[in-house]
């Protein structure tokens, strides 16, 4: 039977080259959650420039030099509050992010290893050439350790700032710009690990190791339970802190560690069945199966991210920015910052480095054709894209205090580079995507929402009659569980629209993902060929599990078909063909997964259960009020 690799929301994401772009529930949450903390760490950041700048400045310094220790039994851990963040805190921050990108490589947006290229080919670029700008300016001395300040990107404000100046609707621009900020990171903790450590401990070192492959072992047994998990990550993380090597790595390797899968047909269908028979005997202990069986059906690195994500988002990245962003530019600090080559070495690696950098590579990959940039996101877009990239603050700002933890001038001259390029990069991203829409006419960055092929009863497959005043285009695959769920919904519709709605099916197989939804699509057009389509449609989705080509024959015979002729129709190419021009249409349209549907002409974007699409039908009957 096969699996589902889709989201637990009820849809089928495809893992195609020709089908990227779309977002899942989980990221599109992923983003919303990073966009809306962007405000919380701004506002930190300020507090925190205003309180060192302010006569109770001594207070802001004390705070975070104020000792805090855990102790059990003999052994105490015990750091000043500025380290118990930096180090604690922001492992927890870099676990969510490595868990992030381990569900995106496993059923998510990079599963799609072409997509891969292009933000590649840009992520370094957007590395090294803000790095060699920066060293240009800074080549030796206690300044040249900075080098690591300019790589990183902050997710977070990034997309806040899209939000501002960036297109109205962004949504590629964004899982474009998410998938380099994945590359940023992973190579920015790798950096923090290696270079900015202190002396190496072995002890610890191996024991931290072992606790890595622990995590290794739970991960390839497929461990559901998350309580495993998280006490290996402690220890992994008390290890990582003993060790010398910063906590970062730790955290981020951890995430990496955690697995994800899509959700399983089974495990969906036990959980429904104990969820129905807790509302039929509702008792604690059926309550807690119905809740274990839940939580088996979801990926126990969705469920880590769904309870950290919105702490390390709202808590943790705010704290950080007060612990941090605080720089005391009193005493003509401002004015000496301005003329060192540090701040400059920042700001000219950051807002120019990134913008060349990221914006030259994304369009050189994209000339030589080593890749594709997201459908919807054009040349200009990518450069502003590219000039916001140029915010590092959270990353940067965690690199300065391990730089230049015994240089205060050197790390406070960071700080204010890294705030300024925080300015200057937002002010040329906003100039960039201005121009790109005056004279490239690059207004929006998200798929296409028209359905690209207009109906035609005499191609399409059409329940109702041809000339109903609604229309419902649905694109299906016929081993995809959820539209077998949503066929009732279809009918649901029927029922409720009588002659006013037209009903339309269009194949969207998602072989790589089902490796029978193409020959089953075939099945139900050689049917077609015969007036069958609709008998062999519902008879598909009732026996998914049973789609191969011995199968297929059996419901041909047992739906009265001439089994001769439909074996010969299975292998016509214009039938073949059929169905290509449909998963085309699905592309162009902006279909990125099964079920989809589009409400006359228009894709429909959320649930798809039957009240929600019958007020989006009801919406649209003509005259109806807006």
């Amino acid at each position: 039977m096969a699996a589902d690799a889709g989201t637990s929301t009820g849809e089928t994401r495809a893992s195609r080259r020709h089908l990227s772009g779309g977002t899942s529930p989980s990221l599109r949450s992923f983003l919303g959650t990073e966009a809306g903390s962007a405000g919380l760490m701004l506002l930190a950041a300020v507090v925190a420039l205003l309180w060192a700048n302010s006569p109770w400045s001594a207070g802001y310094e004390a705070l975070w030099k104020t000792s805090a220790s855990v102790r059990l039994g003999g052994a105490e851990l015990e750091m000043d509050l500025g380290h118990w963040v930096n180090d604690g805190l922001m492992a927890l921050f870099f676990f969510v992010i490595g868990l992030e990108v381990r569900r995106e490589l496993s059923v998510g947006e990079l599963t799609r290893r072409r997509r891969l290229v292009v933000p590649l080919v840009a992520g370094v670029g957007g590395m090294l050439v803000p790095a060699l700008l920066y060293l240009a300016l800074n080549p030796s001395g206690d300044a040249a350790r900075g080098w690591g300040i300019v790589i990183g990107t902050d997710t977070a404000f990034l997309l806040g700032a899209l939000a501002i100046v960036g297109p109205a609707v962004s949504t590629q621009l964004r899982i474009f710009l998410l998938t380099l900020t994945v590359i940023d990171d992973i190579v920015a903790v790798t950096v923090i690990g290696v270079v900015y450590s202190d002396s190496i401990q072995l002890g610890p070192l191996l024991l931290a190791v072992a606790a890595l492959l622990v995590l290794v072992v739970a991960s390839r047994l497929r461990v559901g339970r998350a309580s495993p998990y998280v006490l290996v990550v402690v220890v992994l993380w008390l290890a990582t802190v003993q060790s010398g090597v910063h906590a970062s790595i730790a955290g981020m390797l951890a995430g990496l560690l955690v697995p994800a899968w899509a959700p399983r047909r089974d495990e969906v269908e036990r959980a429904a069945s104990l969820f129905q028979a807790f509302r039929q005997s509702p008792m604690a202990s059926v309550g807690r199966s119905a809740g274990r069986g839940l939580a088996r059906a979801v990926s126990v690195n969705e469920r880590l991210q769904s309870a950290l994500h919105p702490w390390t988002s709202y808590l943790v990245v705010p704290i950080f920015a007060l612990a941090n962003a605080g720089v005391d530019l009193r005493g003509g600090l401002l004015a000496e910052a301005l003329r060192s080559p540090v701040t400059w070495g920042v700001v000219i690696g950051l807002v120019g480095g990134k913008f060349i950098g990221i914006g030259g590579g994304a369009l050189l990959a994209t000339r030589l054709r080593l890749g594709e940039p997201p459908q919807g996101v054009g040349p200009g877009q990518i450069l502003g894209g590219a000039a916001l990239s140029g915010i590092g603050f959270t990353v940067s700002l965690l690199i300065i205090r391990l730089a230049f933890e015994d240089t205060p001038q050197l790390l406070n001259e960071a700080t204010v580079g890294v705030l300024l390029a925080a300015v200057l990069a937002t002010a040329l991203g906003w100039v960039s995507f201005q121009a790109a829409a005056a004279f490239h006419g690059e207004r929006s960055a998200g798929l296409p929402t028209a359905l690209s092929l207009p109906v035609d009863p005499e191609r399409d497959h059409v329940r109702g009659p041809a000339g109903a005043p609604l229309t419902l285009v649905e694109y299906v695959d016929f081993e995809c569980t959820f539209c077998a769920v949503t066929t009732g919904v279809a009918r649901e519709l029927q029922e409720h629209f009588g002659d006013d709605l037209r009903y339309v099916i269009r194949h969207l197989p998602l072989p790589d993902v089902h490796p029978h939804a193409e020959r089953a699509a075939l099945a139900a057009e050689a049917a077609g060929a015969q007036g069958q389509f609709w008998a062999m449609h519902d008879l598909l989705f009732t026996r998914q599990d049973r789609l191969e080509i011995e199968d297929l024959v059996g419901y041909a015979s047992e739906l009265g078909l001439d089994v001769e002729r439909f074996l010969e129709d299975l292998d016509r190419e214009d039938l073949a063909g059929r169905v290509r021009e449909d998963s085309l249409s699905a592309e162009e349209s902006g279909a990125r997964g099964t079920p989809t549907f589009f409400v006359g002409t228009e894709r429909h974007v959320g649930p798809h259960d039957a009240q929600t699409l019958i007020r989006e039908l009801q919406a649209r009957r003509p005259g109806a009020p807006g």
